[in-house]
């Protein structure tokens, strides 16, 4: 190992971590208030994804390559079919709250206009489980199977180093991704879900033609 193996590795984590942020990103605009606690555990789901997405590829390298060379093929259309539905449910629960928030906005203003007194409640922002990230993490993470072939020739120990190097990086780029979307989310209010939907929709659609037709 040398210093252009750790470049190569945190180059190659750069690269991976590229879908995790912009659903990190997502996720910040869609939850502006999230706790640092919310943040370590979404950032830390996608890092423990991409570390074992490759160590998972590298062994199959290593035992059943025929098998897993078959189920490559599948991966942009389970990308595109997971992101695909939360990022459909992201952007029905975003139009049902704009609506919802609407109809407030009324309510307010004809309170205000009754009494001089406007009580405009916030509707609070759509926050996903344990199992909605956890399918968030697969999806993001599941193109990085094929590293296995790009890291077969490393032993077991400097593959393990590469996949915790990848780990890092995409947990600090998820972290970074959040507080952007946690900026921008505060201004978006009730858009936030909507925009959050169409990312992810468009990370779906950009996994499984980069797949399907360059791949």
């Amino acid at each position: 190992m040398n210093a252009l193996f750790f470049l190569n590795s945190a180059l190659l984590g750069v690269g991976l971590a590229m879908d995790a942020f912009s659903v990190s990103l997502a996720r910040g605009l869609v939850e502006p208030h999230m706790k640092k606690s919310r943040m370590a555990l979404i950032a830390g789901t996608f890092a423990a994804f991409q570390f074992a997405m490759p160590m998972i590829g590298w062994v199959c390298v290593h035992t059943i390559a025929n098998y897993f060379t078959s189920f490559q093929r599948l991966i942009p259309w389970i990308a595109l079919a997971l992101l695909g539905y939360i990022g459909s449910k992201m952007l029905v629960e975003g139009i049902r709250k704009g609506a919802a928030q609407k109809k407030i906005r009324q309510n307010a203003d004809k309170s205000a206009a009754n009494e001089g007194c406007p009580d405009k409640e916030p509707i609070p922002a759509a926050k996903f489980g344990i199992a909605a990230l956890m399918v968030q993490g697969i999806a993001t993470s599941i193109d990085a199977l094929s590293v296995g072939f790009t890291i077969a020739d490393y032993g077991l120990s400097m593959a393990l180093i590469c996949s915790l190097i990848v780990a890092v990086v995409t947990y600090a780029i998820c972290t970074s991704g959040i507080l952007i979307g946690r900026a921008v989310g505060t201004k978006l209010s009730g858009k936030a879900d909507i925009l959050g939907g169409v990312i992810l929709i468009g990370i779906g659609i950009e996994i499984f033609v980069k797949g399907v037709f360059f791949g």
